[in-house]
């Protein structure tokens, strides 16, 4: 299990390999550094470490409210955890910690509370105050506090052409296929189920309200997507909403999962819901009996999608 922790409780005890950065997404780009940190840290008995920033510099810097992130702090480390990471150390990001020079920022942090020994880095990485060091000026501090670094070319990194921007414009535009292949898994939203109005059930369609407490996650295009979820050790399939229920005069943005032959109760459970294929956009149908003709069809494309 991948240790999360804040930097100030790191416990010392073991020499780490770290790697800086915000990883939103942990997409295929970023894999190519944490692969090769991960191997490393292996090889000289180090502890593979992700020091990441929370929350997102640009909210606290530019005072970016609106920006969408890719992973909650929860998703995020299960990916890494899955990929075999050993601990990922949250650093809060506050004015105060902007404004730390580079020798400040290696020193205190990476070298007294993470006892860095190497840092696998890109080479466009920059860090310190207003950003002024860079990788040449790592390699001075490596130097003289005894680690390595090691530089992940403008080459390799390159070689895959994706960012965490790229995908969130995928997301926003409704293009699924994309923002997965992008990020080298399906893209899933994360929350507690919670009791909607009922009216699925009505129309022979029941949903689970999906509620998200992170404001920060970036929810995907209106529309109506082709999803699966994971329950009791088992996979469950269906089909979300994500939208204002036009037909029915909807007032407020929902996320609602109509789960295929299931009917176990869920309300308070949190569920990890991936999205596997976009069906089609939100539309306001003439009437309730149309929105249910127009369900089952949705039902049959969702059903064929499964055996691919």
């Amino acid at each position: 299990m991948v240790t999360v922790q804040s930097i100030s409780k790191n416990d010392k005890r073991h020499p780490t390999a770290i790697t800086i950065g915000t990883f939103d997404g942990v997409h295929i780009g970023h894999r190519k550094i944490l692969e090769r940190l991960i191997n490393n840290a292996a090889s000289l008995n180090l502890k593979s470490t992700v020091l990441t920033f929370f929350p997102h510099p640009r909210m606290v810097l530019q005072k970016d409210a609106n920006i969408k992130l890719l992973n909650t702090i929860k998703e995020k480390t299960k990916i890494l955890e899955d990929l075999g990471l050993d601990q990922l150390i949250i650093h809060p990001f506050t004015q105060e910690f902007s404004r730390l020079s580079a020798t400040e920022f290696v020193r205190d942090n990476l070298v007294n509370q993470l006892q860095t020994k190497k840092i696998i880095i890109g080479y466009d990485h920059r860090f310190g105050r207003n950003r002024n060091a860079n990788i040449t000026d790592l390699r001075a501090f490596g130097n003289t506090y005894g680690f390595e670094v090691e530089e992940i070319t403008a080459q390799e990194i390159d070689e895959v052409s994706v960012s965490s921007t790229k995908i969130r414009k995928a997301l926003q535009e409704g293009d699924i296929s994309t923002a997965n292949a992008y990020l080298g898994y399906n893209y899933m939203l994360t929350g507690i189920i919670g009791k909607g109005k009922g009216l699925g059930r009505q129309i022979g369609f029941p949903t689970a309200n999906l509620n998200i407490a992170e404001s920060y996650k970036l929810i995907p295009k209106n529309g109506v997507y082709f999803v699966k979820s994971e329950f009791s050790g088992k996979t469950i399939y269906g089909m979300m909403n994500i939208g204002y229920n036009p037909t029915v005069a909807g007032k407020e943005k929902t996320i609602e999962i109509n789960f295929f032959d299931f009917d176990q109760d869920l309300y308070g459970k949190e569920l990890q819901i991936d999205i596997l294929h976009r069906i089609r956009d939100e539309h306001k149908f003439e009437s309730v009996e149309a929105l249910k003709i127009q369900l089952e069809k949705d039902k049959q494309t969702s059903l064929a999608l499964i055996s691919k």
